[in-house]
């Protein structure tokens, strides 16, 4: 895989980014808004699962320096452009890169280096499709990112996430709006706690995505945030979008 020439710019310039492309998968707002959404605690681990180039949990490391971060991507080529990442940000003596899949069994998951109970907060943007019924990409890179292989990946996703996850450790995750009755399906029994920030492009327009929180083992009830608007009636990005954004 080959990166696209020229780095790109997150948090206002103060990080950069080697990724694929235009065309394959790449990251952008999502992963500022999964980075912006839960900060680890002082000396905490925090894990960014289904990593790609490390956009979220670089971001994380950048914005809270007492933190660990674990990078977890099962894509070589994309875990060595990670890797890349954190050494150009001078992140690297506290973000590691770990090549697994989250798909895998437990004691596949394991061999590659993933213990259960290790992470204070896990970090994800899972897979926005799973079986028939969505456009696959042309890019196989974007395809894989994309769509989980077969139907049950999200459950699937969601049971690796808990196993990484110490009791009462927090999740955070970003998904398509639409999907939230799964996302909170995947999350019964395992997480409670839950907090859910719908995303709007518009004010006046549905939600686009959701921006979900957890903790592990706990049974305090479900919350509904106010939401996130991202762009004003001209297209402009809102003050709080631009915070978030890092350009204010």
């Amino acid at each position: 895989m080959i990166a696209a020439a020229e780095p790109d710019l997150f948090l206002g310039g103060r990080l950069t980014l080697r990724q694929p492309p235009r065309g394959a998968h790449r990251a952008g707002t999502d992963a500022v808004l999964l980075a912006r959404w839960l900060a680890p605690e002082p000396g905490g681990t925090a894990y960014d699962l289904g990593a790609a180039t490390g956009a979220v949990g670089l971001a994380v490391a950048h914005l809270s320096p007492e933190c660990r971060v674990v990078l977890v991507e099962r894509d070589p080529a994309l875990a060595a452009l990670a890797r890349e990442n954190a050494a150009a940000n001078g992140l690297d003596a506290r973000v590691s890169v770990i090549e697994a899949d989250l798909l895998a069994s437990g004691i596949v998951r394991r061999a590659a280096g993933l213990a259960p109970n290790s992470a204070d907060l896990v970090l994800t943007n899972p897979p926005f499709f799973e079986g028939p019924g969505h456009r696959a990409s042309p890019d196989a890179g974007r395809a894989a990112a994309h769509a989980f292989p077969d139907a049950g990946g999200l459950e699937t996703w969601m049971r690796a996430c808990t196993d990484l996850a110490r009791p009462d450790g927090r999740i955070g995750l970003i998904h398509r709006a639409d999907a939230l009755p799964a996302c909170l399906d995947a999350l019964k029994g395992r997480f409670g706690d839950c907090a859910v920030r719908p995303v709007h492009a518009r004010a006046e327009r549905p939600a686009i995505r959701v921006l979900i929180a957890g903790r592990k083992g706990s049974r305090a009830p479900f919350r509904l945030l106010p939401p996130l608007v991202l762009q004003d009636a001209d297209g402009r990005f809102t003050p709080e979008a631009e915070a978030l954004h890092g350009r204010t």
